[in-house]
């Protein structure tokens, strides 16, 4: 029986192993969807400059490294401040603020569930 000073149980086998795995997969996904989003961005709103481009390629990469750094602590930071600079891209066109806020969120509940099972 578990008391109240002990933390429940996950039930995982190696909590920090997955924990790893959501925070890289969810950076992955969001540099894929940015990636992905360029020519839509560029077809539907016109207003897509080269350095707006040239951002969206560099958040794309940076997400694609941080995911193969989860293991290090301050790669959690990073991802969090990566967040904060695709939100700040919205500036460059509306669309960008919209992938913002969305994996804004999605970071919001990985980092919630890191939380809750490493406590």
């Amino acid at each position: 029986m578990t008391g109240p000073e002990q933390p429940r149980p996950s039930g995982l086998r190696n909590p920090q192993r997955s924990v790893r795995s959501l925070g890289a997969a969810t950076l992955a996904i969001e540099a894929f969807v940015l990636l992905l989003a360029i020519q839509p961005i560029r077809v539907v709103g016109g207003d897509l400059s080269g350095t707006a481009i040239g951002v969206v390629v560099a958040l794309a990469l940076v997400g694609v490294a941080l995911a193969g750094m989860m293991r290090r602590q301050w790669a959690w930071h990073a991802g969090t401040a990566l967040q904060g600079l695709l939100l700040l891209s919205g500036l460059l066109h509306w669309s960008l603020l919209v992938l913002g806020i969305i994996f804004a969120l999605a970071w919001a509940y990985a980092l919630h569930v890191r939380r809750v099972i490493l406590g």
